[in-house]
């Protein structure tokens, strides 16, 4: 398999917009859209929306250097957008992946594909996870690259499965075809209330990540914020040898019997800045969720699920050597034009661009198995689970930058 370049005319543009360094004359790219549903607000609209009318969702924002050609959706739902959206901005739906990735010409014919499985209505698998139809996706995809002879990047949004068995079986397939694949959240990518990180090659005792919202897709966030951190620490990544879901009580009793630091989970909950109502944490959560995962090299990291108190994501770490706590509120730009989709997007352009992943696949990787099996702990009553899978190493990506401040949210963002 070879690598295809496929560009289609030249332009100039600030690389600097999409994660480069310099201004100089790029190519356009030409992507295809793989998706569950496009609609209002959904994660098609709000990162291919940025294809079609700029980065702030608007038309008045930044042009992308990728072009969205053709799209397949897997469901048209009563709300669907894209219809309208081709007709308006000269792309061509198509029934297939197949015709997507080839716009009917019998062979591969873009330059990238964006696989956005998220939204729509799909089952629910026994641990909980929605099962999305990513690895049908990417079998569609690999068949067309296979009949051409070449592929393309590929990126995929959020996890690559809901189950460790696909994750691991679209990762191995990729490695050995050569595909350049990225995938994961827009956490690591977004502000930070105060702009701290962890220190490059610090030794971490512990980290807590504060999450809101359903387990499946808002704990696959806040399990790649953990990890954005966690592979920042002395010697990098070394995998994770077990997890465990605590629900209830259970979830407080680890504050008082050492499994959870309290000065790093109120670290993090401090950092908490609209909680929804008057109280402590202990007084208004009713149902408190935490995620454990013990890594290979003695780091403990928690991800506390506290819905009922909030509705934002902080994280607090604490470093070894002198014991001292750093956090920040990890800040989203909730309403449109939710411009961290913005930030998140300039590193697949990179992907497009250049061929080459700007974030670990591994990481992802990671996160997708370490995911399923927290929700299977759940499913099992709290069971601690060894994970001798996970035990696997990565190099870490690049490091986090505060993004420049975003525009003001749109008036109609939640419509």
């Amino acid at each position: 398999m070879t690598l295809g370049s496929g560009a289609t005319f030249g332009i100039f543009c600030s690389l600097a917009a999409v994660g480069l360094t310099e201004a100089r004359p790029i190519h356009v790219k030409s992507v295809a859209g793989i998706v569950t549903a496009y609609h209002h607000n959904a994660h098609a609209d709000v990162i291919l929306g940025r294809l079609l009318e700029t980065d702030t969702l608007d038309g008045k924002g930044k042009h992308s250097p990728l072009k969205l050609v053709s799209l397949y959706t897997d469901q048209v739902p009563k709300n669907d957008t894209s219809r309208a959206l081709a007709a308006s901005h000269d792309f061509e739906i198509y029934p297939t992946i197949e015709g997507a990735l080839t716009l009917g010409t019998g062979k591969l014919a873009v330059d990238g594909v964006l696989l956005i499985a998220e939204h729509g209505d799909y089952p629910k698998s026994p641990s909980g996870n929605t099962v999305y139809p990513k690895r049908r996706f990417f079998e569609g995809i690999v068949k067309v690259f296979k009949a051409s002879g070449r592929v393309v990047p590929l990126f995929f949004d959020k996890h690559l499965s809901d189950n460790w068995r696909e994750a691991k079986f679209i990762y191995d397939t990729a490695r050995e075809m050569k595909i350049p694949l990225m995938a994961g959240s827009s956490l690591p990518t977004t502000w930070r209330k105060p702009a701290v990180d962890v220190e490059r090659g610090a030794e971490l005792s512990e980290i807590v990540v504060v999450m809101y919202g359903p387990l499946d897709s808002y704990g696959f966030h806040a399990l790649e914020t953990v990890q954005a951190l966690a592979e920042q620490r002395k010697g990098g990544e070394t995998g994770i040898k077990s997890v465990q879901c605590r629900t209830g009580n259970a979830v407080w009793e680890t504050l008082q019997n050492g499994v959870l630091d309290p000065e790093v989970f109120h670290a993090a909950v401090d950092r908490v800045i609209r909680p929804l109502g008057p109280g402590t944490v202990r007084e208004r959560v009713q149902n408190p969720l935490l995620f454990t995962l013990e890594y290979a090299d003695g780091l403990r990291a928690h991800v506390a699920a506290l819905t009922d108190y909030h509705a934002e994501w902080t994280a607090a770490w604490r470093y070894k050597k002198d014991r001292r706590i750093e956090s920040a509120n990890i800040w989203l730009q909730d309403g449109r034009p939710f411009m961290h989709f913005t930030y998140f997007l300039h590193a697949i352009e990179d992907l497009m661009l250049t061929e080459k992943t700007t974030r670990p696949i591994e990481r992802t990787l990671l996160t997708s198995g370490a995911l399923d099996a927290l929700l299977l702990s759940k499913l099992k009553g709290g069971a601690r689970l060894e994970t001798p899978y996970l035990l696997f190493s990565y190099p870490s990506g690049r490091r986090w930058q505060q993004p420049p401040p975003p525009p003001p949210t749109r008036p109609w963002a939640s419509k």
